[in-house]
Formats: structure tokens, C-alpha cells, sequence
């Protein structure tokens, strides 16, 4: 985890950058960010969540994914589910969770690694919607939105909106310069000063852009 700073609203209200996990929550060698919220439920596996990002809802999963800052993803989202190995004789995991079935001492150590190596990437301001599933290897880039119960098998561009099985393109979120010029400027990436400077500022694209662009 980061390391927690107190800092104080502009009203003089304390806020906690500390991450609030449930405790029914499953977290296994993952890297949570400040301002961050996990829900009931939910398993992250050697995954990163960044600063302000939240997983919402109750019992999705987060395996084997880097995601940024200030990204909302929703209740039973699953990201990065996993591949089973096709070209063996079977596809059942007891060729590779072999001591639970007595087969072997210890594990296919080398199939869990070929499944670290299709991580999945999420960008920063990504909305996931309810139910949404984000198959492995698939990167979601800064300021896309998946449609809930999407099945993303490819990956989304910059600010794109996606949604059906297969997920596939529905529209865009902003047009072309402004999708730019907010990639340039990169808001996510300030740190809490500046986030507080401009707060007012960041449900008018129009303003923002005239004063920070």
C-alpha cells in the first residue's frame, strides 16, 4: 500500500487517503493507492489499483490488472478471468492445481506464469460498468467507458464507449481535440494541491480546458 497522508478539505473536514477495504475482500500481494475503496467481496490478485480508484458493488474480481487513478469499476466485474489451457489432453485445472487433487507435491508453477504474462491494463478515469467482464491481455484505455454486462475481448481506445458481446464500439465520449488536449493535460496525474485548486472546475470540460489548457 502507499503511505497515508492526512490532509484537510477546504471546510476544514479531515479526509483519510487511507484505503478502505471490506473485510470480506481478498487482496494477495497487490499494490492500492490512496483514496481507494474495495467492496465486499471482491478478490484482487497480484493487481494494482491506482490513487482514488474504486471497486464498487460487491463480488467481482481483479486478477493479474494494473489500473490508474480516479477509475470506477462496478459491482461483479471481472477482470482478467484467466485462459485454460486448450491444447492439453483436458482443460480441467487439475493438470495445474495438482495438490488439491492429489496428483502431484506442488503445483504447474510455469502455467500460472504464462497467465501473469496476459495482464490486463486499465488507464485512468475508466468506467466499468455492472457485470462487465475484461478478458485477459485486453488494455482499456484513459477515459473509456464499458457498457455493463460487456464481454471485452479487445482493446478500447481513449475516451471510447463500448458495450455488447462482443463488446464493439458505440460512440465516443468527446470529440478528437478535446479527447487530445485532455491526454495532454493529464489531470489525473497532479497531486492533491492542484486537484483541490481545480475541483470546481472539473464538471465544466468547456472551463477546464479554457483555464488549464
Amino acid at each position: 500500500m502507499t503511505e497515508a497522508c492526512t490532509v484537510r478539505h477546504a471546510n476544514g473536514t479531515a479526509a483519510d487517503p487511507s484505503p478502505r477495504i471490506h473485510a470480506s475482500a481478498e487482496v494477495t500481494a497487490s499494490v492500492i493507492g490512496q483514496y481507494t475503496d474495495i467492496g465486499p467481496g471482491w478478490t484482487v490478485l497480484e493487481s494494482s489499483l491506482g490513487d482514488y480508484s474504486y471497486l464498487a458493488g460487491n463480488d467481482g474480481t481483479l486478477i493479474y490488472t494494473d489500473v490508474g487513478k480516479f477509475c470506477s469499476i462496478a459491482s461483479h466485474v471481472c477482470v482478467n478471468p484467466g485462459n485454460h489451457p486448450m491444447q492439453r489432453v483436458t482443460q480441467h485445472h487439475c493438470t495445474y492445481r495438482r495438490r488439491r487433487y492429489g496428483f502431484a507435491a506442488s503445483d504447474d508453477e510455469a502455467f500460472f506464469q504464462w497467465r501473469r504474462q496476459s495482464r490486463c491494463r486499465v488507464g485512468h478515469d475508466v468506467w466499468i460498468g455492472a457485470g462487465a467482464k475484461v478478458m485477459a491481455g485486453v488494455t482499456i484505455e484513459t477515459g473509456a467507458v464499458v457498457g455493463a454486462g460487456a464481454v471485452v475481448t479487445r482493446d478500447v481506445a481513449p475516451f471510447q464507449v463500448v458495450a455488447g458481446v462482443p463488446a464493439r464500439w458505440v460512440r465516443m465520449r468527446f470529440a478528437p481535440d478535446i479527447a487530445d488536449r485532455l491526454l495532454r493535460i493529464a489531470w489525473w496525474d497532479w497531486d492533491r494541491a492542484a486537484l483541490e485548486q481545480c475541483f470546481e472546475h472539473l464538471s465544466d470540460v468547456e472551463k477546464f480546458l479554457e483555464i488549464y489548457g
